[in-house]
């Protein structure tokens, strides 16, 4: 039976840094980025947040209808949160404005109010975990779990936008009780205090996570070290590959991509996912590597990833 994806979290503005000095928007924010590229790669996805009614919120909420994501959210009068977008290299640092913002005007209980009745996937992360929005978004994991659904995260820290890193990570830690499958980085992993973050020590590394997190928590886990590699497990079964060769315009929504295309395999059925985690980790980075050739985040099609 096909899963029905739900998406939890931030749709803004990435203003990148442009050599002259201009900002450049383009449409972004990591739960955004990862609805769109599971809904390109096949999945039934529904994005929860409200969206701005200015110009930067239609524009947003075209985009997701235009990749057939669902805007159940409904709009509001309140901005549109920017990023602001600096590449050194390809890759990205950010500065945030996140008060008084579109994709914050929520309650956990209006929320739970818009998740269909049959349970599937519900994904968070990223700016939602920073304190004190983590609150909300542990009421609202708590509460879907109860009613069956599967919980993903992707961790993405982001540390500028904390004042106190330290109640960041514990917040992060606090969220991962509630989580079935979860996706980070190897800068998530330093940031949040553990050793020996390399590809060649995944498994440890998992396998701590599982730790912190729980019995019957974390049955599918992805780590991700940019052009290193990957490694995914997938209840107990592991592959672990190098990134593709590709010409890098830049990696933003790369990791994005990457595990908008493992849910949206997953969403395909929860029945043998385990003896294709191979197969599953390669498309994803497939995908996260055609998403590097562009320009922002513009995840590709599955037929796109098919043809490379």
């Amino acid at each position: 039976m096909k899963l029905h994806l739900a998406v939890l979290g931030e749709a803004l503005m990435d203003c990148i840094s442009q050599p002259d000095g201009r900002l450049l928007p383009l449409k972004g924010g990591s739960p955004y980025n990862m609805a769109r590229a599971a809904a390109r790669r096949g999945a039934t996805v529904s994005y929860l947040n409200p969206l701005s009614s200015d110009t930067f919120g239609q524009g947003l909420g075209a985009l997701l209808a235009a990749d057939g994501v669902a805007t159940v959210g409904g709009t509001t009068a309140k901005p549109t949160s920017l990023a602001v977008v600096q590449l050194n290299e390809g890759q990205p640092s950010y500065g945030f404005y996140r008060e008084g913002i579109a994709d914050r005007d929520y309650t956990p209980e209006s929320v739970l109010a818009r998740l269909p009745a049959t349970p599937g996937v519900l994904h968070t992360g990223s700016l939602l975990l920073v304190p004190p929005e983590h609150e909300k978004a542990v009421a609202v994991l708590h509460a879907a779990r109860s009613r069956g659904w599967t919980i993903s995260v992707d961790v993405n820290l982001r540390v500028k936008l904390a004042s106190d890193v330290a109640a960041y990570v514990r917040a992060v830690r606090s969220v991962l009780l509630h989580v079935d499958w979860l996706k980070a980085s190897d800068e998530d992993l330093s940031v949040m205090g553990f050793d020996g973050v390399a590809l060649a020590n995944s498994a440890s590394l998992v396998a701590q996570l599982r730790t912190l997190a729980g019995p019957g928590r974390l049955s599918r886990v992805a780590l991700t070290f940019g052009a290193e590699g990957a490694y995914l497990d997938v209840d107990g079964q592991v592959a672990q590959a190098a990134a593709p060769r590709v010409d890098v315009v830049d990696t933003v929504g790369a990791g994005d991509t990457f595990w908008g295309n493992c849910l949206g395999d997953w969403c395909e059925g929860l029945e043998g996912a385990s003896p294709r985690v191979d197969q599953t980790l390669r498309w994803a980075m497939q995908a996260a590597a055609i998403n590097c050739t562009r320009a922002g985040c513009e995840p590709p099609t599955w037929a796109e990833v098919q043809a490379r």
